[in-house]
């Protein structure tokens, strides 16, 4: 493997750092502690820091030559609401919240490639270092594109990357168009009518009702999507009724979508609305649907995953770089970014030489050997870019 010495060097220092921002966790948009320590080794490197993009994110600034060219990186900063199960000494200090999916470790590598590069300045051009809040499902990567987030800090690229636990340290996996699935979540109300468990006929039942529209939205996948796509459906939640003898008046139901593409995200949703009300009216019942997209689809810009995949064949060897990974039905709300600006988002190994724990884990840990790996793709990459 190709780890710059200065990098190599680092290894320790940013250990203590990724484990004591593991030992305190904050959840998206409360991210306080975690925002005033990156903006804390951001000044302390040199770089120009501001604050409070999108509530709680930060963005370092770092100039060298005269280019007007720029790149971004990005790393998130929240963490789960998990109780953690870990025993070791850096585990989390606040009851309920955990890094389950590495993002102390991720904000980690970012930190280490600003050190790295503001010693450094071997690029010439403007290097944008991203601290997103709020990755986990409630819209951070959107709060800071709002607040301006590319209007104020323009790049030409934006590029990002997520530790893989079933990956081990030393590999990564680069995918061209989509990577990650769109994530949404519905809530569906089934108003009826209430009676007496021994009339039925004086009801307008929503359980059933909402039991027969259960099984027509798997129709959804099977019969509306096209084959040769992949999408999800899966209700996750009925609700209804509190007594034995006492059909409801109405009843819930809640899931979550996925797809890999906005035209099939636009037909599951017309089909669930569709279904949903359909169903409902058939049996003299009324159905309100709430869907809502939390994620759009990952898709990495050809371009830039091809390079992105050139840096990281630099790092580790070509044999050791997944070109065709699996597609990934999990969520990713970089892809917003990914929306406004062209880029790429990566997947860095953090397994190790034993099975470790999968992210959303309460067992889970990010493996610290990663660190420097992810601290020389980040570097390497405004490297060679801004040359």
């Amino acid at each position: 493997m190709a780890i710059d010495e200065r990098i190599a060097a680092m290894h320790d220092e940013m250990t203590a750092w990724r484990r004591d921002i593991h030992a305190h966790p904050e959840l998206g948009f409360e991210e306080t502690r975690t925002a005033a320590f990156v903006a804390a080794k951001l000044e302390s490197f040199g770089i120009t820091v501001h604050r409070s993009i999108g509530k709680t994110g930060v963005v370092g600034v770092l100039r060298a030559g005269k280019s007007g060219r720029s790149i971004g990186l990005r790393a998130d900063m929240d963490a789960l609401p998990i109780q953690e199960a870990n025993t070791f000494a850096h585990r989390s200090l606040h009851d309920g919240k955990m890094h389950a999916c590495g993002h102390d470790g991720h904000t980690t590598m970012l930190l280490g490639a600003a050190k790295y590069m503001a010693e450094t300045r071997a690029f010439d051009g403007t290097v944008n270092f991203i601290f997103q809040p709020a990755e986990e499902g409630i819209g951070g990567a959107r709060a800071m594109i709002e607040d301006g987030l590319f209007e104020r800090f323009p790049c030409e690229a934006v590029f990002g990357m997520h530790n893989r636990p079933s990956l081990p340290v030393g590999c990564f996996a680069v995918r061209s168009g989509s990577m990650m699935a769109a994530g949404g979540f519905f809530d569906i109300r089934i108003a009826g009518k209430g009676a007496h468990g021994a009339r039925p006929e004086s009801s307008v039942d929503p359980v059933v009702v909402a039991a027969h529209v259960v099984t027509a939205l798997q129709t959804i996948v099977s019969r509306n999507v096209a084959p040769v796509q992949t999408a999800v459906v899966s209700v996750t939640k009925i609700q209804g009724g509190a007594a034995y003898n006492v059909i409801p008046d109405s009843a819930q139901i809640a899931g979550t979508v996925r797809a890999f593409s906005r035209p099939v995200m636009e037909q599951m949703e017309t089909a669930l609305r569709r279904i949903a009300t359909g169903v409902a009216e058939g049996f003299g019942a009324r159905a309100e649907v709430d869907l809502r997209w939390i994620f759009a689809p990952t898709v990495n810009n050809a371009t830039e995953a091809e390079f992105a995949a050139s840096v990281c064949n630099e790092i580790v060897g070509v044999e050791h770089v997944d070109r065709d990974p699996a597609l990934i039905m999990a969520s990713e709300d970089f892809s917003f970014m990914l929306e406004k600006v062209p880029g790429c988002y990566i997947n860095i190994g953090s397994g190790g030489d034993e099975p470790r724990r999968e992210v959303h884990s309460p067992g889970y840990d990010f493996n610290d050997r990663a660190l420097p790996l992810g601290v020389s793709f980040f570097a390497r990459l405004v490297e060679k870019r801004l040359r």
